[in-house]
C-alpha cells in the first residue's frame, strides 16, 4: 500500500503528522523483546543499536540465553529487571502476551535453527516478529513458516540489512527505470576471512556457524544469503538455473566455507555469485556489479556512500548519497547531509525504522507492508532459502545445472 502522508523528524526518528492510527501513543517507542543476543553474542548487539538509533523501540524483555540464570545476567547488563528475563522463548511469548505492558514486537537473533520455532511461538501469541536472516535453516522450515505468517495476522520483518543502504536502493531504482538498458551480466561477492583458520573450538560465533545442525548452510547461508538478496533487490532478475560449487576448504570443517555459483537468469542475462569465509585478509567485502546494454554500475560496502555509473559512450559518473543525483528511494534512507558518512548501523537502522512504521500501521489488525520498505518480507526470505536449497542440491550433483524448487511445491 502507499505510504500515508506524514513527516519524519530525522533528529529523533519519530513520526509526526497524519497516520492511519490516530491513537494518542502513536509516537511512543514500541515495546521490544529479544530472543538470543546475550553475553558473547555478535548480531544481537547490532540489532539493539539499530533499534535504538531513531528512538523507535524500547527493549523491555528478553530470553537472551537458553538458561534463566544467563538470561538474567545479560538482562542486567542491559538494564532489564529479572521479572522480564526468561530462560525459554515459549514461556516468554505466553507471559508477555498476557501482560498489559507486554512487548509489541520481538527480535529473533538466535542461531538459524531456532528462527522457525521462535518466530512461530511469538506470531501465535499475537506478537510482531523482526527476525535475523536467513529466515530459517532449511527450505521446508521456511515454507511451513510462510504459512504460519499468513495465518497469524501479524507482521514479519526479515533483516537483510545490507540491502537497506541508500545507494543500494538508488541502484535498484536506476535499473528499474532502464538506465542501463537490458541487463546482461551481474557479479556479486561477499568475501570474509573470518573462518580462514579452524577457530570453531575457540570462537562462539564460529562454533554454531560451522555446525550443520544449527546453521543449515555454511558460507552460502551466512553471507551468501546476503549476496543473493542484494542481487535480487538491485536487479529484480529471476534465476532460471544455477550451478553451484560449495566447498569446505579448511581441513576437517563439516560445512561449506567457500561458495561459487554460476547463474542463468530468465531473459538471458548471466551472473556469478561468490561467498567466502576463507578469503584471508578480506573484511566483510560485499560488492555488486551490474552491466546492461548501454552501461554498468558498481556498489561496494567498503565505500557505501557512492554509486559508480559507467556509460558505454560517455564519461564515468559518481553519485553520492545526499547529493542532487539521488532519487526519493535513496533520499528517504539517509539521515545526514552529504559529506557526513553513514554506514552499517544506519543501514541496519533503516530496517528497524521501516519495521516500526509498519507495526504502527498494523495496529488496527490489518498487516501493512509498505511497497517501499527497507526490511524483507517472508516471501523474500523463502526466495533466499530456495536459492540456498538449489545450491546444496547442485553441489551434491557435482555442480550440475539445477532449477530452484517450484514455489508451489510445499514438500521439497
Amino acid at each position: 500500500p502507499p505510504r500515508p502522508k506524514h513527516r519524519m523528524d530525522h533528529e529523533t526518528g519519530r513520526v509526526i503528522g497524519d497516520m492511519t492510527d490516530t491513537s494518542k501513543d502513536i509516537a511512543r517507542p514500541i515495546r521490544l523483546g529479544m530472543v538470543g543476543g546475550g553475553r558473547g553474542a555478535l548480531i544481537g548487539a547490532a540489532h539493539r543499536r539499530a533499534a535504538r538509533l531513531d528512538g523507535e523501540f524500547d527493549l523491555v524483555a528478553g530470553a537472551f540465553s537458553s538458561t534463566l540464570e544467563r538470561s538474567r545476567a545479560s538482562g542486567a547488563d542491559l538494564g532489564i529487571g529479572p521479572d522480564r528475563c526468561y530462560g525459554d522463548f515459549r514461556e516468554m511469548a505466553i507471559l508477555e502476551a498476557a501482560r498489559q505492558d507486554g512487548i509489541e514486537a520481538v527480535a529473533i537473533v538466535t542461531p538459524n535453527h531456532l528462527h522457525a520455532p521462535a518466530t512461530a511461538a511469538f506470531l501465535e501469541a499475537g506478537i510482531h516478529v523482526i527476525c535475523d536472516k536467513p529466515v530459517t535453516a532449511t527450505l521446508p522450515e521456511a515454507l511451513a513458516l510462510e504459512e504460519t505468517v499468513k495465518r497469524s495476522g501479524r507482521l514479519f520483518c526479515l533483516t537483510h540489512n545490507y540491502s537497506a543502504y541508500a545507494m543500494v536502493r538508488q541502484a535498484a531504482a536506476m535499473i528499474a527505470a532502464g538506465e542501463l538498458g537490458a541487463l546482461r551480466a551481474v557479479q556479486v561477492e561477499y568475501l570474509s576471512g573470518f573462518l580462514a583458520k579452524p577457530v570453531e573450538n575457540a570462537n562462539k560465533q564460529a562454533a554454531w556457524r560451522t555446525d550443520p545442525a544449527k546453521a543449515g548452510g555454511g558460507a552460502i547461508g551466512d553471507i551468501g544469503s546476503h549476496a543473493w538478496h542484494l542481487l535480487r533487490v538491485v536487479t529484480g532478475l529471476r534465476v532460471e538455473r544455477l550451478a553451484a560449487d560449495l566447498s569446505a576448504l579448511v581441513p576437517g570443517r563439516r560445512i561449506d566455507d567457500h561458495a561459487q555459483v554460476l547463474l542463468r537468469f530468465k531473459g538471458g542475462a548471466r551472473g556469478c555469485l561468490v561467498a567466502s569465509h576463507v578469503a584471508a585478509g578480506a573484511e566483510n567485502d560485499l560488492r555488486i556489479r551490474v552491466f546492461g546494454e548501454t552501461g554498468g554500475l558498481e556498489w561496494s560496502q567498503n565505500d557505501p556512500e557512492i554509486l559508480v555509473i559507467r556509460s558505454l559512450d560517455g564519461p564515468c559518473r559518481i553519485i553520492q548519497r545526499g547529493s542532487g543525483g539521488t532519487g526519493p528511494q535513496a533520499a528517504r534512507l539517509g539521515r545526514m547531509p552529504a559529506g557526513h558518512p553513514e554506514g552499517y548501523f544506519e543501514a541496519f537502522a533503516n530496517v528497524y525504522r521501516d519495521a516500526a512504521e509498519a507495526i504502527r500501521l498494523s495496529r488496527n489488525g490489518t498487516v501493512c507492508l509498505p511497497q517501499d520498505r527497507a526490511f524483507a518480507s517472508i516471501e523474500e526470505g523463502v526466495d533466499v532459502m530456495r536459492f540456498i536449497d538449489a545450491c546444496l542440491r547442485s553441489t551434491a550433483s557435482d555442480a550440475a545445472w539445477t532449477t530452484l524448487a517450484d514455489p508451489d511445491d510445499q514438500h521439497r
